[in-house]
């Protein structure tokens, strides 16, 4: 049985079709971090798609009608979240003028004139309210205006919306672009064909969000740092009363279950031995390293402690394949970053293939100015963690697919 990579390797990508003279439809991720004055701070999401959007006007396609959405508007217009706010980085970026569409119904006779070069940038695709409900609707507009879709964002691949999904039904050549198979290619390096040992590394908050994923790797990976918020309900577990730090009580004898999986099928699994903690998160007045069992009556774990740094940097050094999805502490918060940088430093000096799994991760790793020195980073971070659990994306689900050879 081919596993959920292989199944998604198998699909069409944009160069193995003919696009000279054809309307284009690309679906982008421009979700893109702003901050208050929506100034962009990290424009790799844009920098992403550049490759597909090139090899369009390359290849002569008559028209390129780019759609996206950004941040989490609630089916209407919000000002701080139109893509008016990306069309001056992405023309820098491309060197060619972007064709802003604000009404994309008004506009739709427009957009589906076939114009040789022409680039369109539709308004948010989620001030629509039928693209979450993947309405079929909006599924036949979008296909109307265009004769190749293609989809290159691999940040909502795990999303059945109408623009990355319901489209797929309504239009004859539907393929991949370059990123969403640069990402398969990355992944499936390091789960179908890894150079061992490789070592899953998870942090985060909740072990309820990455339940699936603890549970899906055990015959995959051979060694597993716990850090994060999530180390605490596995500490939980292990009888240590971790005082007013967050965990999920009713996650304590699945993280037992997880434990005991883990010894079953021989991955050694690591937690933090120390912790830093703070008697407020908010306001930290007073800020200790303690053991993990010693967490200090009323304080909070917010980062793993220096003897944790030093003894997940030992994990790393011997691993010759690491995945990395989830901080280590509040990275955001500079007095509990330690933790999480410094890790990523050891992850980026070793030898091993490494990949980030986007989300705040990849966020943690751009601070601290080693990006270029990891394998690969991903541009999802919910996609990258389905994708891990062993899940067919539905972004790829309805793509044309490659003949196998009989």
């Amino acid at each position: 049985m081919n596993s959920n990579i292989q199944v998604m390797k198998g699909v069409k990508s944009i160069r193995d079709i003919d696009i000279t003279g054809k309307r284009v439809l690309i679906r982008v991720d421009f979700n893109v971090p702003m901050d208050s004055h929506q100034t962009i701070t990290d424009d790799r999401r844009i920098r992403s798609a550049l490759q597909t959007i090139n090899y369009c006007i390359d290849q002569n396609a008559c028209s390129i009608t780019l759609v996206s959405h950004l941040g989490r508007p609630k089916g209407e217009y919000e000002e701080r979240f139109s893509l008016r706010h990306i069309q001056k980085r992405l023309e820098r970026l491309l060197q060619k003028r972007i064709e802003f569409v604000e009404d994309f119904e008004a506009s739709q006779d427009e957009i589906s004139t076939c114009s040789l070069e022409r680039v369109f940038l539709l308004e948010n695709i989620r001030f629509q309210p039928g693209e979450k409900k993947n309405d079929p609707e909006l599924s036949k507009k979008l296909a109307s205006i265009c004769d190749v879709f293609v989809n290159d964002a691999f940040g909502t691949s795990h999303r059945k919306h109408a623009s990355t999904y319901g489209i797929t039904e309504f239009v004859d050549v539907k393929v991949a672009g370059f990123l969403m198979m640069k990402e398969i290619e990355a992944f499936s390096k390091a789960l179908e064909t890894p150079v061992r040992p490789i070592t899953l590394v998870v942090g985060g908050a909740k072990i309820s969000s990455k339940i699936t994923l603890l549970e899906s790797v055990m015959q995959k990976v051979d060694k597993l740092i716990i850090g994060g918020a999530m180390s605490n309900t596995f500490l939980e577990a292990l009888g240590y009363d971790m005082q007013a730090s967050f965990y999920e009580k009713e996650y304590i004898e699945t993280a037992k279950n997880v434990l005991a999986e883990a010894r079953k099928n021989k991955v050694k699994i690591y937690l933090p031995v120390d912790l830093v903690i703070t008697d407020s998160v908010d306001h930290p007045i007073d800020v200790k390293v303690v053991p993990s069992q010693d967490v200090l009556e009323g304080f909070s774990a917010v980062d793993i402690g220096p003897a944790s740094v030093k003894l997940f940097q030992e994990v790393v050094e011997l691993s010759n394949t690491i995945i990395w999805n989830g901080p280590m502490g509040i990275y955001e918060v500079d007095r509990f970053s330690k933790g999480t940088y410094k890790l990523a430093g050891a992850i980026a000096d070793s030898y091993a293939y490494t990949i980030v799994g986007g989300g705040d991760t990849a966020d943690a790793v751009d601070k601290t100015g080693e990006a270029e020195n990891f394998s690969f980073i991903s541009t999802g971070g919910g996609a990258s963690l389905e994708l891990l659990e062993g899940k067919v994306l539905p972004g790829f689900e309805n793509l044309d697919r490659v003949k196998s050879e009989a």
